[in-house]
C-alpha cells in the first residue's frame, strides 16, 4: 500500500515566512481536491498533515481510506524548533499535542503513552531555523521515525536524513510536503504486502516503510511559491499591487535551495565527526 505522509491544505494556516504571514496562506488546496488528486495518483490511503490543525478531517472523515494526522510545530529544550509528523490520531490527541508542543519531553511522553507513531520531518533543513547537537541526541533517544524523503527538500537534505536514520535503525517515512496540488503524491511511503490501514501503520512502526519519489529542486519550489502567490492574489484582489514582487521569486528560491544544501552538508558532516568522538552524546546532553 502507498500513502503520501506529508500533505497540506488550506487549514495549515498563514505562511510561516514572517514577511508574508499577514497576506498569504501556507496552502490553498481544498481537502476534497487533495483527496481526489491523491487517489488519482495511485495512493491507497490518504492522510492530511496540516500545521497544528485537524480541521480538514471534517470533509474527509467519511472516507474509509482516510486517517487523521497532523504536523506539530514544536520547540526543543535548546530553544530550536522542529516539525513532527504524528499519524493516525484522534481529535482528543490533537488537543494534547497542541498543549504540549512547546515542551519536547512532555510531548514525547504523551506520544509514547498513547503509542502513536511520530517522525521528525526535514530534520536537516533550515526551514525551522537552527539546530544543536542536543537536538540530534534527543532525536536519537526518543524519536522512532525520521522523514527521509521530503518532496520539497533538496536531495542532500533527504540523503543526510536517510544516513542518520539508517545509522540508528530508525523507521523511515516520506511524503510530498505538497502545499499545492501539483506535487501531491509525487513522493510517498510504501509498505509492501499491507492490505489495510492497520497493516500499513504496523509496517511503518516496524521499519518496513519504503520511501519513493522526488526530492525538491529549484524549478519545483519556484512553481509552488508562484502558485501560492497567485492564489493569494485571487483571494484578495488588492494584492495585485504586489505582482511586481513575483519577479524576485526565482532569485529567492535559488538562494533558499543553496542555504538548504549548505545546512544539510554542515550537519551531516558534523554528526559524522562527533559520532566518532567518545562521550559526545553526554557532552551534548
Amino acid at each position: 500500500m502507498r500513502c503520501d505522509l506529508h500533505v497540506h491544505t488550506t487549514h495549515s494556516g498563514m505562511c510561516t515566512v514572517p514577511v508574508l504571514r499577514r497576506i498569504c496562506r501556507e496552502s490553498y488546496s481544498d481537502p476534497l481536491e487533495v483527496y481526489d488528486t491523491l487517489k488519482r495518483r495511485g495512493m491507497h490511503l490518504v492522510t492530511i498533515t496540516d500545521h497544528d490543525s485537524i480541521d480538514a478531517a471534517e470533509s474527509l472523515r467519511r472516507y474509509p481510506d482516510f486517517f487523521l494526522s497532523e504536523e506539530v510545530s514544536g520547540v526543543m529544550p535548546s530553544g530550536t524548533r522542529f516539525h513532527m509528523g504524528v499519524y493516525d490520531i484522534e481529535e482528543r490527541d490533537h488537543t494534547e499535542l497542541q498543549r504540549r508542543r512547546t515542551d519536547f519531553h512532555a510531548l514525547v511522553a504523551y506520544l509514547r503513552e498513547r503509542q502513536l507513531l511520530f517522525s521528525i520531518n526535514h530534520a536537516f533543513s533550515c526551514l525551522t531555523g537552527s539546530r544543536s547537537d542536543h537536538d540530534f541526541v534527543l532525536f536519537e533517544r526518543y524519536v522512532p521515525a525520521m522523514e527521509t524523503r521530503n518532496g520539497q527538500m533538496p536531495a542532500s537534505s533527504n540523503q543526510s536524513a536517510a544516513e542518520f536514520a539508517r545509522r540508528l535503525g530508525k523507521a523511515e517515512v516520506g511524503g510530498s510536503d505538497a502545499h499545492t496540488t501539483f506535487s501531491l503524491g509525487s513522493t510517498y511511503t510504501e509498505v509492501r504486502g499491507a492490505r489495510d490501514r492497520g497493516e500499513f501503520l504496523w509496517g511503518l512502526r516496524h521499519a518496513r516503510g519504503i520511501v519513493h519519489g522526488e526530492s525538491g529542486r529549484f524549478s519545483k519550489l519556484t512553481r509552488a511559491v508562484l502558485e501560492i502567490a497567485c492564489c493569494s492574489i485571487r483571494e484578495r484582489l488588492w494584492r495585485l499591487s504586489l505582482m511586481p514582487l513575483l519577479l524576485a521569486v526565482p532569485l529567492v528560491t535559488l538562494i533558499n535551495v543553496g542555504q538548504e544544501r549548505a545546512f544539510a552538508r554542515y550537519w551531516a558532516r558534523r554528526l559524522r565527526c562527533v559520532a566518532a568522538s567518545p562521550g559526545w552524546r553526554a557532552e551534548a546532553a
